[in-house]
Protein backbone atom coordinates (compact mmCIF):
# COMPACT_ATOMS: atom_id res chain seq x y z
CA UNK A 1 0.00 0.00 0.00
CA UNK A 2 0.96 3.48 -0.86
CA UNK A 3 1.83 5.54 1.55
CA UNK A 4 -0.61 8.74 1.16
CA UNK A 5 0.30 12.65 0.51
CA UNK A 6 0.15 15.22 2.56
CA UNK A 7 -1.56 18.29 0.66
CA UNK A 8 -0.91 20.69 3.09
CA UNK A 9 1.02 23.57 1.60
CA UNK A 10 4.46 24.47 3.23
CA UNK A 11 4.89 27.13 5.68
CA UNK A 12 7.70 29.44 6.56
CA UNK A 13 8.72 30.88 9.54
CA UNK A 14 9.71 34.85 10.44
CA UNK A 15 12.59 35.61 12.67
CA UNK A 16 9.75 36.11 15.54
CA UNK A 17 8.11 32.52 15.58
CA UNK A 18 5.11 33.77 12.80
CA UNK A 19 4.54 31.11 10.30
CA UNK A 20 3.21 31.87 6.99
CA UNK A 21 1.88 29.80 4.13
CA UNK A 22 3.15 30.12 1.06
CA UNK A 23 0.57 31.93 -0.26
CA UNK A 24 1.10 34.82 2.20
CA UNK A 25 4.73 34.67 2.08
CA UNK A 26 4.42 35.33 -2.10
CA UNK A 27 1.67 38.00 -1.23
CA UNK A 28 4.76 39.33 0.74
CA UNK A 29 7.05 39.09 -1.53
CA UNK A 30 5.26 40.49 -3.96
CA UNK A 31 4.55 43.82 -1.68
CA UNK A 32 8.46 43.81 -1.11
CA UNK A 33 9.80 43.62 -4.61
CA UNK A 34 6.51 46.54 -5.39
CA UNK A 35 8.26 48.84 -2.46
CA UNK A 36 11.92 47.74 -3.59
CA UNK A 37 12.08 50.36 -6.20
CA UNK A 38 16.14 50.10 -7.16
CA UNK A 39 15.94 46.30 -7.15
CA UNK A 40 18.58 45.68 -5.00
CA UNK A 41 16.92 43.66 -2.35
CA UNK A 42 16.77 46.04 -0.03
CA UNK A 43 14.09 48.41 0.88
CA UNK A 44 16.11 51.78 1.45
CA UNK A 45 14.68 55.98 2.53
CA UNK A 46 14.90 56.19 -1.33
CA UNK A 47 12.60 53.32 -2.01
CA UNK A 48 9.91 54.67 0.74
CA UNK A 49 10.46 58.31 -0.78
CA UNK A 50 9.49 56.71 -4.02
CA UNK A 51 6.36 54.47 -2.38
CA UNK A 52 4.55 57.59 -1.31
CA UNK A 53 5.22 59.72 -4.03
CA UNK A 54 3.59 57.01 -6.03
CA UNK A 55 0.38 57.76 -3.57
CA UNK A 56 0.80 61.52 -4.29
CA UNK A 57 2.83 61.78 -0.93
CA UNK A 58 5.93 63.59 0.31
CA UNK A 59 6.92 62.88 3.73
CA UNK A 60 9.77 64.54 5.85
CA UNK A 61 12.96 62.75 6.28
CA UNK A 62 12.02 62.16 9.58
CA UNK A 63 8.78 60.24 9.22
CA UNK A 64 10.80 57.97 6.89
CA UNK A 65 13.84 57.64 9.18
CA UNK A 66 12.00 55.96 12.21
CA UNK A 67 10.08 54.12 9.48
CA UNK A 68 13.74 52.90 8.98
CA UNK A 69 14.51 52.65 12.43
CA UNK A 70 11.84 50.13 12.82
CA UNK A 71 13.92 47.08 11.05
CA UNK A 72 17.29 45.57 13.52
CA UNK A 73 19.45 46.06 10.41
CA UNK A 74 18.96 46.11 6.74
CA UNK A 75 15.05 46.14 5.64
CA UNK A 76 15.75 42.70 3.25
CA UNK A 77 13.03 39.90 2.53
CA UNK A 78 13.61 38.05 5.55
CA UNK A 79 13.34 41.57 7.64
CA UNK A 80 10.65 42.72 5.66
CA UNK A 81 8.71 39.39 6.40
CA UNK A 82 9.40 39.38 10.28
CA UNK A 83 8.33 43.26 11.09
CA UNK A 84 4.75 42.18 9.34
CA UNK A 85 4.86 38.81 11.08
CA UNK A 86 5.41 40.75 14.88
CA UNK A 87 2.57 43.45 13.09
CA UNK A 88 0.43 40.74 12.27
CA UNK A 89 0.43 39.13 15.61
CA UNK A 90 0.08 42.26 17.74
CA UNK A 91 -1.77 44.89 15.88
CA UNK A 92 -4.69 45.69 15.54
CA UNK A 93 -6.76 46.11 12.16
CA UNK A 94 -8.77 48.76 13.13
CA UNK A 95 -5.31 50.70 13.70
CA UNK A 96 -3.64 49.54 10.63
CA UNK A 97 -6.46 51.09 8.70
CA UNK A 98 -6.72 53.89 10.55
CA UNK A 99 -2.67 54.27 9.73
CA UNK A 100 -3.26 53.94 6.04
CA UNK A 101 -5.73 56.12 6.16
CA UNK A 102 -3.69 59.03 8.29
CA UNK A 103 -1.13 58.64 5.62
CA UNK A 104 -3.66 60.99 3.12
CA UNK A 105 -5.12 63.25 6.22
CA UNK A 106 -2.27 66.05 5.38
CA UNK A 107 -3.95 68.14 8.01
CA UNK A 108 -3.96 65.43 10.64
CA UNK A 109 -7.70 66.23 11.28
CA UNK A 110 -9.07 62.40 11.01
CA UNK A 111 -10.60 63.23 8.02
CA UNK A 112 -10.09 63.06 4.43
CA UNK A 113 -11.78 64.60 1.42
CA UNK A 114 -15.10 62.10 -0.06
CA UNK A 115 -13.36 62.38 -3.58
CA UNK A 116 -9.88 61.41 -1.60
CA UNK A 117 -11.71 57.95 -0.32
CA UNK A 118 -13.17 57.31 -3.92
CA UNK A 119 -9.50 58.13 -5.47
CA UNK A 120 -8.08 55.50 -2.78
CA UNK A 121 -10.63 52.87 -2.75
CA UNK A 122 -10.45 52.91 -7.20
CA UNK A 123 -6.70 53.02 -7.71
CA UNK A 124 -5.25 50.19 -5.57
CA UNK A 125 -1.50 49.95 -7.64
CA UNK A 126 -2.06 46.10 -6.23
CA UNK A 127 -4.79 44.04 -4.63
CA UNK A 128 -8.32 44.64 -5.91
CA UNK A 129 -9.33 48.41 -6.74
CA UNK A 130 -13.36 48.80 -6.09
CA UNK A 131 -15.63 48.95 -9.47
CA UNK A 132 -17.76 52.24 -9.47
CA UNK A 133 -20.85 49.48 -8.34
CA UNK A 134 -19.07 48.71 -5.31
CA UNK A 135 -18.65 52.10 -4.61
CA UNK A 136 -22.24 52.90 -4.94
CA UNK A 137 -23.26 49.90 -2.99
CA UNK A 138 -20.95 51.08 -0.12
CA UNK A 139 -22.85 54.93 -0.22
CA UNK A 140 -25.96 53.47 0.15
CA UNK A 141 -25.42 52.05 3.63
CA UNK A 142 -24.35 56.04 4.84
CA UNK A 143 -20.89 55.43 5.76
CA UNK A 144 -19.29 58.09 8.02
CA UNK A 145 -19.56 60.61 5.36
CA UNK A 146 -20.92 64.44 6.24
CA UNK A 147 -20.06 67.45 4.36
CA UNK A 148 -17.56 66.29 2.00
CA UNK A 149 -15.71 64.71 4.81
CA UNK A 150 -14.94 61.06 5.67
CA UNK A 151 -14.56 60.36 9.11
CA UNK A 152 -11.94 57.47 8.46
CA UNK A 153 -11.40 56.24 12.13
CA UNK A 154 -15.47 55.88 12.23
CA UNK A 155 -14.65 54.10 8.36
CA UNK A 156 -12.23 51.80 9.56
CA UNK A 157 -14.36 50.96 12.62
CA UNK A 158 -17.05 49.96 10.26
CA UNK A 159 -15.08 47.84 8.03
CA UNK A 160 -13.34 45.98 10.75
CA UNK A 161 -16.82 45.26 12.66
CA UNK A 162 -18.29 43.51 9.73
CA UNK A 163 -20.40 46.38 9.12
CA UNK A 164 -18.30 46.50 5.38
CA UNK A 165 -21.55 43.59 4.82
CA UNK A 166 -24.34 45.65 5.67
CA UNK A 167 -23.09 48.94 3.93
CA UNK A 168 -22.38 46.69 1.03
CA UNK A 169 -26.12 44.97 1.16
CA UNK A 170 -27.41 48.53 1.87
Amino acid sequence: MAPKKKAAQKASKSESGQTFDQKTVQEFKEAFQLMDSDKDGVISKSDLKDLYATMGQIPSDSVLDEMIKEAPGPLNFTTFLTLFGDRLTGTDPEDTIVGAFRMFDKADSGFISDDELKKILTSFKTGNPLTNEEINAMYKGNPPITGGKVDYKSFAKLITTGAQEELANA
